[in-house]
């Protein structure tokens, strides 16, 4: 595990490096409100791309490059699902591979805007595109879009690449190459979007997750605790995180054991007629019954009108001052009195402001 994870944590420095280089009522009337709920919350204060350029398996992008298509095709079986997606593999796998002096030769080229050279930079490297794209099967995009998107990057990459550096074009094109499918996934996989920051942590424990995965001989999933301790992380966020990989699923998904029933076929109704919140609506009616009855009478009558206990609509402030005779402010401070006390009552009772909701 050690070894492993000194590997790991090496290549991860190395991509770090890399991944810079791109810039009163009746009884039965009385009832609570959400309003009163509210005021009582109130009243409580006034009284008291991940670690982008790392490849899942740590895989040189130089080797990745040389892979032969038909590997790929294997890789990718479950994806070959279209004639279109089986011909443009097939397509590529006919473009012989550049050798290191052709590359620079031109590349050359293509950066003094010679716009064949430049077409022969992006045929001979759409291997490389295919498979990088595989490592993110099951994201959420197609195979094929995911490959769109990324000899975007990689045409992108060859625009911005500086060949008298001496570096390897495969080297720096995968950076760009992942950005672009990994943006695509942010932007197009989830029905709801994650911000881009959790994106990326998501990608690098799944990529940790996979690294350790790869490393197994019995096909079981990494343990939390190893990927953890993998990116150096608590076990707790980890699995918060892992959490964020799972999709959407559709009310109207059939059941597996009954295809003729749905999930929302399963929910509970939310009608007010339903036992549970008949119940639950009769014990708040009582608890708030006997809090007006402790109450003094002009306590009460301001509780009751401005939240309209009595089934008819909420007073104003005004309203009650012009029928009490007294200020705006006294109505208000009466007001919060008397929620000081509900909030008292309530939490002697061992009841919270949600129940009051």
């Amino acid at each position: 595990m050690h070894n492993n994870l000194s590997t790991y944590k090496l290549e991860n420095s190395a991509t770090n490096d890399e991944s810079d280089m791109p810039a009163d009522a009746s009884d039965e009337d009385v009832r609570s409100t959400p309003e009163l709920g509210d005021a009582v919350d109130s009243a409580d204060d006034v009284g008291d791309l991940a670690q982008e350029g790392q490849d899942e398996q740590g895989e040189d992008p130089a080797a990745l490059i040389v892979a032969p298509i038909d590997e790929l095709k294997n890789v990718l079986a479950a994806e070959l699902s279209t004639d279109t997606t089986q011909y443009y593999l097939n397509q590529i796998g006919t473009r012989p591979l550049f050798a290191s002096a052709e590359e620079l030769h031109y590349a050359t080229l293509a950066k003094q805007g010679n716009f064949e050279a430049r077409q022969k930079m992006i045929e001979h490297n759409l291997r490389l595109v295919v498979s990088i794209a595989k490592h993110y099967i099951n994201r959420g995009v197609a195979l094929l879009d995911m490959i769109e998107e990324g000899n975007l990057g990689l045409m992108h990459a060859i625009d911005k690449f500086e060949p008298e550096r001496g570096f390897r074009f495969s080297t720096y094109a995968t950076w760009w190459i992942r950005q672009s499918i990994e943006r695509a996934i942010m932007n197009q996989a989830r029905t709801i979007r994650l911000p881009v920051h959790m994106v990326r942590e998501l990608n690098q424990i799944l990529r940790a997750k996979y690294h350790l995965e790869s490393q197994r001989r019995d096909g079981r999933d990494a343990a939390l605790e190893d990927i953890a301790l993998l990116v150096d992380r608590p076990v707790d966020e980890v699995q918060d995180i892992l959490t964020l990989s799972e999709h959407a699923t559709s009310l109207d998904t059939p059941l597996d054991n009954d295809p003729q029933s749905s999930l929302m076929d399963m929910l509970p109704g939310d009608s007010d007629d339903a036992p549970d919140i008949r119940a639950e609506q009769h014990e708040m009616t009582i608890l708030v019954r006997d809090w007006l009855s402790k109450l003094p009478d002009k306590q009460r009558i301001v509780i009751v009108r401005r939240f309209g206990l009595d089934n008819d609509d909420p007073a104003t402030l005004e309203t009650l001052a012009d029928e009490m005779g007294i200020t705006r402010e006294r109505v208000r401070q009466i007001q919060q009195e008397a929620l000081i006390k509900l909030k008292r009552s309530f939490a002697s009772r061992g009841v919270g402001r949600d129940s009051v909701l």
